[in-house]
């Protein structure tokens, strides 16, 4: 059985100026790696994965990225590898007036997905 192994990242990407668009760049039982685009001003809204982790490898740009659901935030940047175990609250805002660009992997695929509140 052959499978991709090499993907050029930038063909992923998606810029819009509505809700950024998880592109996603292959997918096995084992995870799901997708590609976000995130302009200034948007968001990827708080959540958790119950069943698995998210790691994000930040590529360009910087955010808020939500610790808690307190809304405590601590500011990524490019170079920063930032992890998600199962069940830990995470989502980002891009207060910069730059893209926000990072690879994102979700391990495993079916890791789940629930929006969780944040008191403001």
């Amino acid at each position: 059985m052959s499978h991709q192994r090499i993907f050029q990242s930038s063909e992923f990407f998606q810029p819009t100026d509505r809700e950024p668009i998880r592109s996603v760049i292959t997918e096995s039982p084992e995870a799901a790696i997708v590609a976000w685009y995130i302009q200034p001003n948007q968001e990827i809204s708080p959540h958790i994965h119950p069943n698995g982790q998210d790691t994000w490898t930040i590529l360009q740009g910087k955010g808020e990225y939500y610790l808690d659901t307190s809304g405590n935030t601590k500011t990524i940047l490019a170079g920063d590898v930032v992890v998600a175990y199962p069940n830990c609250v995470h989502g980002v805002f891009n207060n910069s007036d730059e893209p926000l660009i990072f690879i994102s992997v979700v391990a495993p695929a079916a890791a789940g997905y629930q929006l969780v509140a944040i008191a403001k």
